[in-house]
């Protein structure tokens, strides 16, 4: 089976005005990234808005939750946020879920709704995975019936994301998803990467191939800014010493080769950045870009 083509997100939460925020997103298109990812926190911009601002102002650059804290919403407002935002992105939406990030439950106490445990919390992811599905499957029905509505432009539903790390996030994500965020800590080796792949493949089976592997970085090159630090919870110099795959380093085309062998190896072909890095990234997008066949 062939690779799959690279795709590249760029992951981005905030900006201190509107005008800011459209110049990141269509900065993001026009250096060759193909997704915005926007997370899910109390402290950012509401996620839905946020993505639906940043696809009225492209025209290519899908736009992703990256992803949803998903025990803060109901099931059946996902299911209706996701129609929208896959008719006023005109199909280029992709619906990311999660279990909850860390740090959740402060989010949870100030919207006033309940937060629970482990378990209880994927139970919720799963529910409103099948409340998105079934949603969208009698939406569609619908239109052929009763004209026009709410709909998914992307047949049967926009491509769905689901991130983790633990074995029920991965069975439920070999089960439903089209796209898996691997979780792995900052801390986290090539070899504890591999790891989870194999997990994955293991849980998936016969599934393993139609799945989309992504794995976020957290930081580009060796010059990192102070922030970093408290954002990786770790020290960079630690982490370097460690060969962290948290840190993507060296020149474009060393890294290029970091991610190609990555992908040879292991399927992971959805990478995606901090937008502080996005610049530093962009000579990557571009050479890998370059050498897939039917890209740009």
């Amino acid at each position: 089976m062939s690779p799959r083509p690279f795709r590249f997100g760029v992951v981005a939460a905030y900006a201190p005005d509107a005008e800011t925020w459209a110049k990141l997103a269509r900065r993001a298109e026009n250096l060759g990234f193909h997704t915005l990812l926007v997370p899910d926190t109390g402290r950012t911009f509401s996620v839905f808005p946020a993505m639906a601002a940043a696809a009225s102002v492209t025209s290519t650059l899908r736009v992703g939750s990256f992803v949803l804290n998903t025990p803060l919403h109901a099931p059946a407002a996902v299911a209706q946020h996701t129609m929208t935002l896959d008719m006023l992105s005109n199909g280029r939406f992709e619906l990311g879920l999660g279990a909850g990030r860390p740090g959740g439950e402060h989010d949870a106490a100030e919207l006033g709704v309940p937060w629970g445990t482990p378990g209880e919390r994927v139970r919720h992811l799963a529910a409103t995975i099948r409340a998105v599905k079934d949603a969208l499957r009698e939406a569609s029905a619908n239109e052929t019936r009763r004209g026009p509505g709410l709909h998914p432009v992307q047949r049967p539903h926009p491509p769905l994301m689901i991130a983790g790390s633990g074995p029920r996030l991965l069975r439920l994500a070999a089960e439903e998803a089209d796209i898996v965020a691997l979780g792995i800590g900052p801390e986290g080796t090539e070899r504890d990467l591999a790891a989870k792949v194999d997990e994955l493949r293991s849980l998936a089976g016969e599934r393993f191939d139609h799945l989309e592997l992504s794995l976020n970085i957290a930081a580009i090159g060796d010059d990192l800014p102070p922030w970093i630090a408290a954002q990786l919870g770790s020290d960079p110099a630690k982490l370097r010493a460690n060969n962290s795959i948290a840190l993507l380093r060296g020149t474009p085309d060393e890294m290029a080769d970091v991610l190609v062998r990555r992908r040879e190896s292991l399927g992971i072909s959805y990478v995606s950045v901090n937008s502080a890095f996005m610049d530093q990234f962009a000579p990557v997008v571009d050479r890998l870009r370059a050498n897939e066949p039917n890209d740009r």
